[in-house]
């Protein structure tokens, strides 16, 4: 069974700094898909950052390029978002995803392609 688990988010201030996790308990990721994806309210759910592992390839969203960082550490199954100098813009709900068939990369970075989902974690920036 595939079980993303994310860590606690929480309240950071503007210029602060939040790290998350998303361990994947139970299976080994290499050959997946890595994504971080965002909800505000009101607001369609949208794409952070994505990170494939087992080729070494990144991506980011241009809202957060230059601030937030992907990572991952195979030997813990864990994929972390480094968040630096959030902004209140960058106040959702976070949720990571895993998908097998499609590669991190602008062209398929899109929810429906995703099919596995963690909870999800509020994350909230104060001006």
């Amino acid at each position: 069974e595939v079980q993303l688990v994310e860590s606690a988010g929480g309240l950071v201030q503007t210029g602060g700094s939040l790290r998350l996790s998303c361990a994947t308990p139970g299976f080994a990721f290499d050959d997946w898909t890595i994504g971080w994806f965002r909800q505000a309210p009101g607001k369609e759910r949208e794409g952070v950052s994505c990170i494939s592992s087992g080729v070494g390839v990144t991506y980011y969203a241009d809202s957060v390029t230059g601030r937030f960082t992907i990572s991952s550490d195979n030997a813990k199954n864990t994929v972390y978002l480094q968040m630096n100098s959030p902004q209140p813009g960058d106040t959702a709900v976070y949720y990571c995803a895993a998908t097998s068939h499609a590669h991190c990369s602008g062209t398929y970075f899109y929810p429906w392609r995703y099919a596995y989902w963690g909870q999800g974690t509020q994350v909230t920036v104060s001006s």
